[in-house]
């Protein structure tokens, strides 16, 4: 299968972290940074059916502002969140109605994975994306993946016909055991498909290093944000075609353009100190969320895991942990506490990082509670 469906730099817009005022998503300031990006040239935005507001905000950011030839749009079905085939299908509908985009780019399956992947097959939804591809309701498709190669490697060889597919790729992650990202790319690689990278900077915590990180790559070069590094670790690779970053400002618009608007790859000497990074990161005790809220969609206490995390995560990593009662204490204003969690368990079905998300909030509630 060639690998001409993309024509586009390598930096993808994310719409899944777009600026907030204070709660809904700042509409001038996304528009800003939709101008900017097609300015340098970029084409590939990228948003989905269960990102809040943001189908909404893609319309009015970019559809109704810029001529449909001068972007492209990807968005994804998430039948994770369908009690019905019919419903998961009607996603498409509902997204061609918030976007307004005539048609979809590249459509996603979402976030696959072994708790939900049947669903997919039971819903006939492989079919539905080609059908709705021969009706020029979608230009082209693929899946976005959080699991294990033997999982992927199973995926694509049943379902050929994806013509790309998305995957986690970070150099935290690398070899971590359970996002096996160097593991997933091979895999994809193997049945010669394009690749298009999220989470590049794992939320943003290779956007914030540890000191010891921040200061090797700075001797480095002193002038490349943390951020650059991760975003270029990824695009540095054969095969990949977009990486995407969740910009949430003008600033992180402004400096992932800086130095993707004319890529180049990394060189040996920082491939280097992106294994002396690895090295270093993998002694950290955080808890490797990335905020993606996927978890606290149907938990019936109402508990902001994502945010408990960010909080045990300033007493893990910094020792702060009079900061992090704090944050703590500011997380679960009006929300469920984490000694709330009832074990039901739905969080760690819906967590793409398989995390052990009740025991972790166990720890959380010893850790930060007043009572712990």
């Amino acid at each position: 299968m060639a690998n001409d469906i993309f024509n586009t730099k390598k930096l993808g817009f994310g719409l899944m972290r777009l600026p907030k005022k204070p709660v809904t998503i700042d509409v001038e300031q996304t528009k800003q940074m939709v101008d900017a990006f097609l300015d340098a040239g970029f084409t590939y935005f990228d948003t989905a059916y269960v990102y809040l507001g943001s189908e909404n905000a893609a319309r009015k950011a970019l559809v109704e502002r810029h001529p449909r030839e001068s972007y492209t749009l990807a968005s994804k079905l998430n039948a994770g969140v369908a009690p019905t085939a019919r419903a998961a299908k009607y996603q498409l509908t509902t997204t061609l109605k918030r976007t307004g985009a005539g048609y979809i780019d590249y459509y996603l399956l979402h976030c696959l994975m072994q708790s939900n992947v049947e669903k997919y097959e039971k819903f006939g939804l492989w079919d539905f994306v080609k059908e709705q591809k021969a009706k020029g309701k979608i230009r082209h498709f693929g899946f976005s993946f959080h699991d294990s190669p033997a999982l992927l490697d199973e995926i694509l060889t049943k379902h050929p016909e994806a013509e790309f597919v998305q995957l986690q790729i970070n150099y935290l992650d690398w070899e971590d055991p359970k996002v096996a990202s160097r593991a997933c790319y091979e895999v994809a690689r193997k049945h010669n498909k394009p690749i298009i990278v999220m989470e590049p900077v794992k939320g943003g915590k290779l956007a914030d290093p540890p000191e010891e990180v921040k200061a090797l790559m700075c001797e480095c070069d002193p002038n490349a944000s943390p951020a650059s590094w991760a975003i270029r670790f990824a695009a540095s690779l054969e095969g990949v075609e977009v990486v995407l970053s969740g910009m949430s400002n003008t600033a992180q618009m402004a400096d992932n353009l800086s130095y993707m608007k004319d890529f180049k790859p990394l060189t040996e000497e920082e491939q280097a100190v992106i294994r002396k990074a690895q090295e270093i990161m993998g002694r950290a005790t955080a808890i490797p969320c990335t905020a993606c809220a996927y978890c606290t969609e149907n938990c019936p206490m109402s508990i902001p895991i994502p945010d408990i995390f960010a909080a045990m995560n300033k007493h893990l990593s910094a020792g702060q942990t009079a900061e992090a009662k704090a944050a703590y204490a500011a997380a679960i204003d009006g929300k469920g506490r984490a000694s709330d969690c009832i074990e039901c368990k739905q969080c760690e079905g819906a967590c793409p990082q398989h995390l052990e998300i009740t025991g972790l909030l166990k720890k959380c509630a010893a850790a930060l509670e007043e009572n712990g």
